[in-house]
C-alpha cells in the first residue's frame, strides 16, 4: 500500500495515527498478539467499535469471562482517551489501564486490570470510576 493509500483509509479506532488494518486489526485477525496491557485495552476498545465479539471473548481472562457476550449494535462508540497505565509492559505479568471510553450520549470511565495468561495480555475485570 502507498503512503498516500494508507492516509487515506480512516485511523483506528483506539486513537493512534495508524489505520485500522496495521493497528487493533492485525491482533483482531489473529496475526500477532497486544505486546502490552495498553495495546490489549486499545485493541478491546476498537473491538467493541467493530463488533468482534470473538475476539474480545478471546482476550478474556478464563476465570473472568463470561459465557457469551451480547454486544449493542446501536451503541455509537465515539473515542478512547488512556489517562494512566501501570506495569503492563513486555518485563511485567500483570497491569492497569485507566481509561475514558466516550459513545454518543455519554462516557465510561474505568481502570481495568490485565495479566499475563500463557504468556498473552487477557482482561481480567475493571472498576468503574466516578
Amino acid at each position: 500500500m502507498t503512503r498516500r493509500a494508507a492516509r487515506q483509509q480512516p485511523r483506528c479506532p483506539c486513537g493512534l495515527q495508524e489505520t485500522y488494518d496495521n493497528c487493533c486489526g492485525r491482533f483482531h485477525r489473529g496475526e500477532s498478539a497486544a505486546p502490552t496491557a495498553d495495546a490489549l485495552m486499545r485493541s478491546r476498545y476498537t473491538a467493541f467499535v467493530k463488533l468482534e465479539r470473538d475476539y474480545l471473548l478471546r482476550t478474556w481472562h478464563p476465570r473472568t469471562r463470561p459465557g457469551s457476550l451480547d454486544l449493542d449494535t446501536g451503541m455509537r462508540w465515539t473515542g478512547l482517551e488512556i489517562l494512566d497505565t501501570s506495569d503492563g509492559s513486555a518485563f511485567h505479568g500483570a497491569g492497569t489501564v485507566t481509561f475514558r471510553a466516550s459513545f454518543k450520549g455519554g462516557s465510561l470511565h474505568e481502570r481495568s486490570r490485565f495479566e499475563r495468561v500463557d504468556g498473552a495480555w487477557v482482561y481480567v475485570d475493571g472498576e468503574f470510576l466516578g
